[in-house]
């Protein structure tokens, strides 16, 4: 088989076997370099030995897509610095070659690899590496370049080549965070991933979309029999008509003095924004601490525009109050608070969603958690 087809068929095989390493992957150049021993990438393209990567098998050339795929996300070569470049390419694959270790992927000769670097990151292995050679424990000539030399380079760039590789390297970056974020949620997140990007924040909810989704499931229009469809009633036979009812919404904002009116401000804005999306819509508005302070109704096309009246305590008490005595066939109520307050005794029969920064469990309702 020649190299091109093993290559295809590796890009193929990894992209099913190793989804978040095959997508990255498919996006990389290999090029022919016979005066290289094995294989080498620096984050922009693979290089590989014709003769070497005959001889490898499928499961090999896996491997070799997968390290030069984890070099072009994590812009290796970017973060080398005045460090020794090919002591910094060590380092680096190192780290990326045990990650792919843990993953289960098939390494093949001539790739770096130290089983008591297990689990370090790439600066930490460059490090101890340059220890090694200094004392002599390894038969390795130490060459580190020259500052003045890179510094030069540097000098040598352009203002717009420069802005060009960090453009690309954010551009990179988040590609490949957004990427591992999709496969998070499909759970198809690589072993260990996290020693080289932040996950700690995947599978959070943002409080945008939670926020849409409730207003969506809450906002439809309704079928009713009272008039019928005229479509199909000559032959006698009565369909529900299409009838779009008014969506009633309430929000309650807690104005006491502990709310963060910045955060009320975004939460204000994502409303006036989504309900630019409906329909036949009515917003009762209500202010309240302890007591009701304000009582406002919005109709459809019409802007929220708030004045915080109170600062005293929290009491939720009477804005479920008003809702019952004043307001009819409420399916929904979002309460702005910090949930630091008096709760009614009875559950309310429409639904309840607490908009709040903190971590607490309401007496009835669900929170919607601004992050």
């Amino acid at each position: 088989m020649k190299n091109e087809e093993k290559i295809s068929q590796a890009k193929a095989k990894l992209l099913v076997e190793y989804p978040y390493f095959g997508t990255l992957a498919s996006k990389i150049a290999l090029e022919i370099n016979d005066d290289i021993e094995s294989f080498k990438s620096d984050g922009k393209k693979i290089e590989y030995r014709e003769e070497y990567l005959a001889d490898l098998e499928l499961s090999e050339i896996e491997f070799i897509l997968a390290n030069g795929a984890m070099h072009k996300a994590l812009a290796h070569e970017n973060r080398k610095g005045n460090r020794s470049g090919w002591l910094w390419q060590m380092a680096t694959d190192i780290a990326i070659n045990d990650m792919l270790i843990e993953n289960g992927l098939e390494m093949p000769y001539g790739a770096e690899y130290r089983k008591r670097f297990a689990g370090m990151y790439a600066e930490e292995i460059y490090a101890e590496l340059k220890d090694d050679i200094l004392r002599d424990d390894e038969e390795l000539e130490y060459e580190a370049d020259d500052a003045e030399d890179v510094e030069q380079n540097q000098k040598e760039k352009t203002k717009e080549q420069l802005q060009e590789e960090i453009l690309q390297e954010q551009l990179q970056g988040e590609e490949a965070i957004a990427l591992l974020e999709q496969k998070f949620q499909s759970g198809e997140i690589p072993e260990s991933i996290e020693r080289f990007f932040d996950i700690s924040h995947f599978g959070k909810i943002d409080w945008r979309n939670e926020l849409r989704d409730t207003i969506d499931r809450y906002y439809r229009d309704d079928y009713t029999l009272i008039p019928p469809s005229k479509k199909l009633l000559y032959q006698g036979i009565y369909l529900p008509s299409n009838i779009s009812n008014t969506f009633k919404l309430v929000i309650a904002i807690d104005s006491s003095g502990s709310i963060d009116e910045e955060l009320l401000n975004e939460f204000l804005n994502e409303v006036n924004f989504l309900m630019e999306h409906l329909q036949n819509y009515q917003i009762d508005l209500l202010i309240c601490d302890d007591k009701i302070h304000s009582h406002k109704t919005f109709y459809s096309g019409e802007i929220l525009d708030v004045q915080i009246i109170g600062n005293g305590g929290t009491d939720f008490r009477p804005v479920f109050e008003f809702v019952e005595q004043n307001i009819d066939e409420v399916k929904l109520l979002l309460y702005f608070t910090d949930l630091d307050g008096i709760f009614p005794k009875n559950t309310p029969t429409y639904e309840v969603k607490w908009i709040t920064t903190r971590e607490k469990t309401p007496s009835f309702g669900q929170i919607i958690l601004l992050n």
